[in-house]
């Protein structure tokens, strides 16, 4: 019989927060295997608690809010505001869109060249522009 490894996923979420600076806990190692496993995807924190929850990763909201704010913090994440306490985050942090679905809540990538902006207010004194987010909401 074969010693146990490391899932090649387990290694891929491990080796993502050492590069990114984070001390991987145990409840970090577990949010970042479901975050990051199956591609691109937007969760609130209030959805990955529910899955972790349901893959008996015990933990509690406050965490999951604080891990989640560590991984953006540090490039792992991006934080979609929608509206003053409701944000999503993003694993795709490449520069990109999104549509918003207003009646079921989700999120949807809207690629970047697809949306084109002609022209910006100067950005205030001694600020500078950083991204341009768009959410395009979307009703029946």
């Amino acid at each position: 019989m074969s010693s146990p490894s490391a899932h090649p996923k387990d290694a891929t979420a491990l080796e993502r927060l050492r590069k990114a600076g984070l001390r991987p806990t145990r409840q970090r190692l577990a949010l970042a295997k479901i975050l990051f496993a199956n591609g691109s995807r937007h969760v609130t924190p209030e959805s990955l608690y529910t899955e972790a929850k349901g893959k008996r990763v015990n933990l509690s909201l406050a965490t999951v809010y604080n891990a989640l704010h560590d991984f953006t913090e540090r490039g792992l994440l991006r934080e979609i505001s929608i509206e003053a306490g409701r944000s999503y985050f993003d694993t795709n942090t490449s520069e990109h869109h999104h549509f918003y679905y207003e009646r079921t809540g989700k999120l949807q990538d809207v690629a970047l060249d697809s949306v084109r902006i002609t022209s910006l207010p100067d950005a205030p004194a001694g600020e500078k522009v950083k991204r341009v987010d768009v959410i395009i909401r979307l009703a029946r």
